[in-house]
């Protein structure tokens, strides 16, 4: 490395920024999106965990909320008057803010700054997952942990389980996000500092204080915010004697590692990676018995608000003269958002039922390792990738069915009666959560298989 005392110093700190900006986007910005996605997923599981028992009351407003950049929800101290109010919203402005991030925000070191990875390290440490205790100096944390705690009291395996996956989650990639989040804050301060520099170049040893800087890059570099922590480490370097020294260190905790040579490795076996999709389908089984039982006794409740005195002795008589039930048909609304339009389609509740019991059979072989899994296993590549594209499609279907038919429960029941109805808005977040997962892994899939295409294209073997 060229001696950091020299003063061409910028010009070698260009170079090793350049170097680690490659890196920072080949891999760095990559692993930040995925483990982003994994903290997401973790965190609207508990979340919709803590809907589903009541725990806390869900947000009205919160589909309809538009988010265009970041914000960090409140953090102050919670009102004990209004406690489960405000808690409420601002779990459900969590979730919607990690929904975005996720979802829509741009993962590119030219559009993340300082003011957008401080956010950024704001909503990951929103609650302190690593330190979740009820006497956390943290209101939200706090509220969490009494949640997480409440919610575990009287679950079943099922529900335990699901809240402990989570909650191992969210601490493990708390820490590895922060890890990323730290080396890129690391890029940032020292591209800012290359940034003053190139602003004010010649600036002499008199002239170098914080005041005379700040006014300088205020014209220079109009619209950036001004860092003073920054500009007092760039005089120390630039002008004491420690400079070189600080220097030094810099260029080398920019340094990018050598890649060393990647060992052969395993050809990537592409059927398995989507028989895990295919997993992900069915891991929506536990959570559709569940939204199956919701929908029986949402169906008892309508019927029971029919049934007077005649319709009861008709019924009777229907019985005993072993005569077919009458059709249950429902005439549900959906909003068609391509379009902007509703439309209305009938349901067969009987035949729905049906059809929703041979789902759930399907969904559970889907989950494990048994003898429907053997099936799947002993199919081709592509048959494989047929079966998962038809089962993601099903599932987004039978999503659609499912929240047309909650809002028909809903609007059939006067509101003073609506806790008659057992809404199933958390289990669909779930079955949501499974479909997009699937997809992502097909996605995942496609982008792999068109890489390797590409490389033997060009003469290259992708297992090398």
């Amino acid at each position: 490395m060229a001696d950091a005392t020299t003063s061409n110093y910028t010009d070698i700190l260009m170079q090793a920024l350049e170097a680690r900006k490659d890196w920072l986007e080949r891999t760095e910005l990559v692993k930040l999106k995925d483990e982003l996605r994994t903290f997401q997923i973790s965190y609207s599981v508990l979340y919709n965990m803590f809907l589903k028992k009541k725990l806390i009351h869900e947000d009205p407003y919160k589909q309809e909320t538009k988010i265009s950049e970041l914000e960090i929800p409140e953090t102050g101290p919670l009102n004990e008057a209004k406690r489960l109010e405000q808690i409420s919203l601002r779990l459900a402005n969590y979730d919607s803010q990690l929904d975005f991030l996720v979802n829509f925000y741009q993962f590119g070191v030219d559009f993340l700054n300082l003011e957008r990875i401080r956010k950024i390290v704001g909503l990951v440490r929103y609650v302190d997952w690593i330190n979740l205790t009820p006497d956390s100096k943290s209101p939200n944390t706090r509220a969490a942990a009494e949640l997480v705690n409440n919610a575990k009291t009287g679950g079943d395996s099922f529900t335990l389980s699901i809240i402990g996956e989570s909650i191992t989650k969210l601490p493990k990639y708390t820490s590895s996000i922060m890890g990323i989040l730290r080396n890129m804050t690391g890029y940032y301060k020292e591209n800012y500092k290359l940034n003053v520099r190139h602003a004010i170049p010649g600036m002499q040893a008199a002239e170098a204080t914080v005041v005379n800087i700040k006014k300088k890059t205020n014209v220079a570099m109009a619209g950036v915010p001004f860092y003073q922590e920054f500009v007092e480490e760039l005089i120390k370097e630039d002008y004491s004697k420690d400079g070189p020294a600080m220097k030094e260190a810099i260029l080398n905790a920019l340094k990018v590692a050598e890649e060393k040579p990647k060992a052969a490795k395993q050809k990537t076996s592409y059927k398995d990676v989507l028989l895990t999709g295919i997993q992900a389908v069915g891991s929506a089984s536990a959570v559709v018995i569940e939204i199956a039982q919701k929908v029986d006794a949402n169906q008892t409740v309508l019927e029971n608000r029919k049934k007077g005195l005649w319709e009861k002795l008709r019924l009777l008589l229907k019985a005993m003269t072993n005569s077919d039930p009458d059709e249950v048909v429902y005439e549900l609304q959906f909003f068609d958002q391509a379009k902007g339009t509703e439309t209305w389609e009938r349901l067969n509740f009987g035949q729905f039922r049906i059809d929703l019991d041979r789902k759930i059979k399907i969904y559970t072989g889907m989950s494990g390792q048994g003898q429907f899994m053997n099936k799947l296993k002993a199919m081709t590549e592509e048959q494989v990738l047929e079966y998962l594209e038809r089962a993601i499609k099903d599932l987004q279907s039978l999503f659609r069915t499912l929240t047309a038919l909650d809002e028909y429960f809903k609007s059939c029941v006067p509101r003073e009666e609506r806790d008659q109805i057992k809404g199933i808005k958390p289990e669909l977040a779930s079955v949501k959560n499974c479909f997009i997962k699937a997809n992502q892994i097909r996605h995942e899939y496609s982008a792999e298989k068109e890489e390797e295409e590409q490389m033997k294209k060009l003469g290259i073997n992708p297992n090398a």
